[in-house]
């Protein structure tokens, strides 16, 4: 039986999980580091993102959380905080691993097509 965390993570998911390292982010903010993140490569709607957000909860990567900052007033329905997990870390850190394997397999065999 494989790892989830070795599995490979879609491009969106891994910025939502390169996201939520540096701490625990509601909704539209998770879209607003995944935009500026990923160079504005990756702009998802809200629909897509949470999608995203509820498929990396079923693998365990993400969890929701509560916020820790004071409540901010504003219209709507009360925000959702969402966190990375310790599965999610490391599913993040293969993913960052699997990439740096795969940058290096380019940039040897472009040595030799320069």
């Amino acid at each position: 039986m494989s790892n989830p965390a070795s599995e490979p993570l879609s491009s969106l998911e891994y910025h939502v999980l390169l996201a939520l390292a540096g701490r625990d982010l509601y909704g539209y903010a998770i879209k607003e580091a995944v935009a500026s993140e990923s160079g504005g490569t990756l702009l998802p709607r809200a629909g897509s993102l949470y999608r995203v957000l509820a498929r990396l909860m079923v693998r365990g990567f993400v969890e929701e959380a509560r916020s820790k900052a004071p409540a901010e007033t504003h219209p709507g329905l009360e925000r959702k905080y969402y966190a990375l997990t310790a599965p999610g870390r490391a599913a993040l850190r293969a993913e960052a691993a699997r990439q740096r394997e795969a940058a290096r397999l380019a940039e040897r065999r472009l040595r030799h097509v320069d």
